[in-house]
């Protein structure tokens, strides 16, 4: 029965995720620590975040800016081999605490972006990829990081959402494959976030229909309310080490 609920929020986190670009792991990660503990959930996550953002990614193949992710990724990639390294070295508790006031602040800083005329350049990208991509490998999301900067770059809509979803599949995928290696992956947590990530995708599929129609303030008011989702849960997070 707690599998199915599981099943049944990723549906909707995968089409909330699908809409906006993030939020599927801020709604899930709480269920997944409770259904299955917090050791096991991080990785799950792992896996089932790959499949989310490879649905974006099919969902939205035609107007991914491919440039901006080589760019992204370049750095990005082995930062978050370097961060799911790191993670196995880090008191628990102490970067979700961090992160969980960061996304907070977050919200006021994305307003300002928002009213700025500069537009953010390849290799601006390139750095936030560094930096997003070690704390990618630290923790279970950074989605509300990675959005002000690929919409400061000039991204909207379905370029947005497949562009960041490309470049964070590449990160996940990084952080995977380190986690593998270091044996904190075995075959039944794959399995596990095989099934899970399974009704991220069919919810990114079901969000795509709703992009193209939702209104741009609304869209933002959303982006603000999950990031106060997301510093929320972080710090819950925190308290649970």
């Amino acid at each position: 029965m707690d599998f199915a609920l599981v099943l049944l929020l990723g549906l909707a986190a995968g089409t909330l995720g699908g809409i906006v670009g993030f939020g599927t792991s801020i709604m899930l990660m709480p269920a997944l620590v409770l259904v299955f503990g917090p050791r096991e959930a991080v990785p799950i996550m792992a896996i089932a975040a790959i499949m989310a953002n490879a649905s974006r990614v099919a969902a939205w193949w035609r107007e991914v800016d491919w440039r901006l992710t080589a760019a992204y990724s370049a750095t990005g990639i082995p930062a978050a081999a370097l961060g799911a390294k790191t993670l196995l070295t880090l008191p628990p508790g102490l970067i979700e605490l961090a992160l969980g006031l960061f996304f907070l602040g977050m919200i006021p800083l994305r307003r300002w972006m928002a009213r700025q005329t500069w537009r953010l350049t390849l290799w601006h990208m390139a750095l936030v990829g560094a930096v997003i991509g070690f704390l990618t490998g630290i923790v279970v999301s950074t989605g509300p990081i990675n959005a002000p900067f690929f919409l400061a770059y000039g991204l909207v809509k379905g370029a947005y959402l497949g562009t960041e979803a490309m470049g964070s599949l590449a990160v996940y995928i990084a952080k995977a494959v380190t986690f593998r290696s270091l044996n904190a992956l075995p075959l039944a947590i794959i399995a596990k976030g095989l099934i899970i990530g399974s009704s991220l995708v069919a919810g990114a599929f079901i969000a795509k229909r709703f992009v193209n129609r939702i209104d741009a303030g609304k869209f933002k008011l959303l982006m603000d309310a999950l990031l106060v989702m997301a510093g929320l849960t972080m710090l819950w997070a925190a308290m649970q080490n």
